[in-house]
């Protein structure tokens, strides 16, 4: 690590092969308007850490293995501590060689894993924006989802005043604040509406810890389940990329039923195909990422997830 007035790079490692190109095509196609950014290679967004904001700028270092993070401003100064975040945002814990050959055992993954073997799953900066992002995203397209997502900002985030850069230059809503704001017309069914702020006052109020250290994947997958308006394939979408469990699966995504059905029609649902998808435990979570990525390729688009 190495830091100036305001400054601090971190050098992350990781282990090869690492698909960067397509990490930042993921984050890219999600990225909510105003807050974060894909732009000349590198991701980009204003952060709050314990009470100091800054920007973090996370690009792939043109040599080593590493990737590279930049954070500017007053987080600067907690730079170690923005390391394990960061890592998880990057998924660079992960061993792709493992994972790889154990999910090429299976002769529909094999050609998947072999043209793509370094695929990450995708982490989240925020439980919290992650989820938001699940409930609006819930029977819309990712392009949709997203213009959602930038008036839910425009409406009840914060503008940052003075920050360097225009793309990035709000604060995502806090709980308290989607739980508050009027959101007549912002282009969401009514129950969806009453599901996120209902949602967003029970993180508000505590009632669901969910970006707390200590709180485990199973209990917030209970706490997240019980709430009007949350299913299982928001839960484990969010278990895949803010919890990191490489098991979740995503089971009721129309994509991977849809990619699965291709190669057997005689599994048309998640509980016909449940008997398939378990033997990619415990990487369920990498399978997935492989079947979106798949149609994500050969769409040229952001398709999955």
């Amino acid at each position: 690590m190495s830091t100036l007035d305001d400054v601090a790079t971190l050098e992350l490692p990781f282990k090869p092969p690492f698909d960067w190109p397509r990490l930042l095509r993921f984050f890219g196609g999600r990225a909510t308007p105003g807050v974060e950014a894909v732009e000349d290679g590198a991701y980009r967004r204003a952060i709050d850490w314990a009470g100091d904001s800054g920007t973090l700028t996370v690009r792939l270092h043109p040599r080593k293995r590493c990737i590279v993070a930049n954070i500017d401003g007053p987080a600067s100064r907690h730079a170690e501590a923005l390391a394990a975040p960061i890592a998880r945002m990057f998924d660079l814990h992960a061993d792709p060689k493992k994972i790889g050959n154990e999910l090429a055992a299976d002769p529909w993954l094999s050609p998947l894993i072999e043209a793509v073997p370094g695929l990450r799953v995708p982490g989240a900066w925020s439980g919290f924006e992650l989820v938001v992002r699940a409930i609006v995203g819930q029977q819309v397209s990712v392009k949709a989802a997203t213009t959602i997502i930038g008036r839910l900002v425009q409406r009840a985030g914060e503008r940052i005043d003075g920050h360097p850069h225009e793309n990035t230059a709000w604060r995502f809503p806090t709980p308290a604040a989607l739980a508050a704001v009027d959101l007549e017309k912002i282009g969401m069914p009514g129950k969806r509406v009453a599901a996120l702020q209902g949602f967003a006052q029970a993180v508000a109020s505590g009632d669901v810890p969910l970006d707390s250290n200590v709180a485990d994947a199973d209990s917030l997958r209970a706490a997240l389940l019980a709430l009007p308006g949350i299913g299982p394939w928001t839960v484990e979408y969010v278990a895949m990329r803010a919890w990191r469990d490489a098991d979740a699966w995503p089971a009721w995504d129309l994509v991977l039923m849809q990619s699965i059905c291709a190669r057997d029609p005689s599994l048309v649902r998640p509980t016909q195909q449940r008997t398939r998808t378990d033997t990619w435990r415990p990487w369920r979570a990498y399978a997935a990422m492989h079947l979106w990525n798949e149609v994500a390729d050969r769409a040229g688009a952001a398709r999955g997830g």
